[in-house]
Order: structure tokens, then sequence, then C-alpha cells
């Protein structure tokens, strides 16, 4: 079998697949909504959140197609997404701080219930906020997106370890195409 049988640039694209993915894709979702409902005439603060919100998610999915043709722009677009979603959390603790709303600790009974529930679209975690009448919806909803966003920056955290680990081991495209010609000059010497 020669070199070139499995080609230079490795499978990539399946953002999908990552949990990270999927909850920034919940978090810009319930954050749309939230915004819709409680942020719509606070000018830039609306857009600067769904676009962060937005960004998060995206520059996942593009880190990830990404990733084949240069691990360079997949640990940028990684970084960035962090960015953005840390960003986002920002927003939401200034909203409950500028209230006077308390902000859960990562620890606390309701944190944990929503972590444990594993909730696959923003329209489960908008049902689970409606079920606890014993806060104000914006309360809770501000406190739930806090909580999904730290959920989201420490998966973050663990792909760009993983993508940086990767680097060092197989190298980027230029060291994987060199080492493709090689093989194939030395598969045709022989």
């Amino acid at each position: 079998m020669d070199g070139m049988s499995h080609g230079f640039i490795p499978k990539h694209g399946g953002y999908r697949n990552l949990v990270a993915y999927r909850i920034a894709e919940i978090i810009y979702d319930f954050t749309f909504r939230f915004c819709n409902k409680y942020v719509k005439n606070q000018g830039r603060t609306y857009d600067q959140m769904v676009q962060a919100a937005r960004s998060g998610m995206q520059n996942i999915a593009e880190g990830s197609v990404d990733s084949g043709v240069s691990k360079a722009s997949e640990l940028k677009l990684t970084g960035i997404a962090k960015g953005s979603l840390q960003e986002l959390k920002e927003d939401y603790l200034s909203y409950l701080r500028q209230r006077g709303l308390e902000q859960w600790k990562n620890n606390s009974l309701y944190a944990q219930e929503l972590i444990r529930a594993r909730f696959s679209s923003a329209q489960e975690v908008i049902r689970w906020v409606g079920k606890h009448r014993n806060f104000r919806p914006d309360h809770f909803g501000a406190n739930t997106a806090v909580i999904l966003i730290n959920a989201a920056l420490g998966l973050l955290a663990k792909l760009f370890q993983a993508q940086e680990k990767d680097f060092l081991q197989n190298g980027g495209i230029r060291e994987r195409m060199t080492h493709a010609r090689m093989e194939q000059r030395k598969y045709r010497g022989k």
C-alpha cells in the first residue's frame, strides 16, 4: 500500500459530534430568545450578546472544517469561540448584577440539575426554566445561560488542549504533504 492511499488531509469537519458545539448551539438559540424577550430595548447590548453567542457556535464549526488544512486556523478559531463565549458570559453576569439578581454558584442545586439534564435543544432548556416559578424567568434564564457557557468553556479548553496535542504529534498540513510526497517517491522508486 503506498503512502498516498490515505491522503494527507485528515478527516475533519465533524463539529456536530462535538459536545462543545452542541452546547454552543443551545447557548446561541437560548440567547436569541432571551435577548428578544429581555434585552431587545437595550441597543448594542442585544446585538453584542446575540453575535457573541453566534460567534461561539460558528467558530467551533469553522475551526473543525478548517482543521484538515490548517491546524493554526483550527486553534485560532477555537480560541475565538472561547473568547466570544466568555464575552457573552460577562454580558449575562452584568445583566444579573445590574438588576441586583443573585448569581448561582457552579455547584448550586439548579446548576447541578441543569448539567445532569443534558438538554439537547434550547426549547428543552426554556421549558425547564419555565418550570421554576419561584424565580423571575429572566433571573433563572440568565443564570442558566451562565452555567451552560461555563460548561462550554470547560469543554473548549479540553478541545484546545487536544488540538494542541494533535498538532505536536502529527504536525500541520505542510509536514503531512512533505511526508506524503516522500512516501510517494519511495513507492515509485521500488
